[in-house]
């Protein structure tokens, strides 16, 4: 009886509200007209004495050709709302932290600390969801043979994906089969004039840009959100 009464009680409190980690002082905000827009205005700030202050945008980007879902990152999603899901066409939404950069090029303008891996026709990043490595990077020890490897294979000689940024939704060690993978930011195609399959993307300049600024000792975030939800949360989740 009395394990039951507390078992109610723990139910009937409050969660504690949500807020960006007081250890990041880095963050890329998106923001995007709306749910369906494919769109996204990108700004970039840093904490500094306690206080976000922009130090970069507003830059113009594309989002996933049917808009944003709710994503699997850091901040809580409403109860029962949709989540993102394998081939949806949608951008994760949500707050994210962001980590590692894969290209072509032998070497990028970086911090020391940031993670970057040249790729080759060997790297794989799993997008299978019945995958045991599913959203995960993957090097063979031979060349891809088979169908399956090549599908998988980072290096398609495509230059959008020549250069990109990790955003890690639904990302290790909490891996949900089927929910979403390989989301990054990257270089847009068609000079902007098309939307991607959920990555978030910018002209070239500005992503090597944001690659040279991220620093992964300030333990950098992306918070994307169609305008309305991002005023409605900006108090409460302390947004820039």
């Amino acid at each position: 009886m009395l394990r039951s009464l507390l078992t109610l009680l723990a139910l009937a409190l409050p969660l504690s509200a949500f807020e960006l980690p007081k250890d990041s002082s880095q963050c890329v905000v998106g923001t995007a007209k709306g749910w369906n827009s494919s769109n996204v205005t990108l700004n970039t700030y840093e904490k500094r004495g306690g206080k976000w202050t922009k130090v970069s945008g507003p830059w113009n980007g594309r989002l996933g050709r049917d808009g944003l879902v709710w994503g699997l990152g850091i901040s809580p999603r409403p109860a029962g709302a949709k989540i993102k899901s394998e081939g949806d066409w949608r951008a994760p939404a949500g707050v994210f932290y962001i980590g590692g950069a894969w290209g072509y090029d032998a070497q990028i303008q970086k911090n020391p600390k940031l993670f970057y891996r040249q790729v080759t026709t060997r790297d794989l990043w799993v997008e299978d969801p019945s995958s045991p490595s599913y959203n995960k990077h993957v090097v063979l020890e031979a060349e891809p043979a088979t169908t399956w490897e090549k599908q998988q294979q980072m290096k398609q000689n495509d230059y959008p994906h020549s250069l990109k940024l990790f955003i890690a939704h639904n990302a290790p060690p909490k891996v949900s089969p089927g929910n979403g993978s390989a989301i990054f930011f990257h270089i847009w195609r068609g000079g902007g004039s098309k939307p991607t399959a959920g990555c978030t993307t910018m002209e070239e300049p500005k992503l090597r840009q944001l690659i040279a600024w991220i620093d992964p000792n300030k333990k950098p975030i992306y918070v994307l959100l169609p305008e309305a939800e991002y005023a409605a949360k900006k108090e409460e989740w302390k947004l820039p």
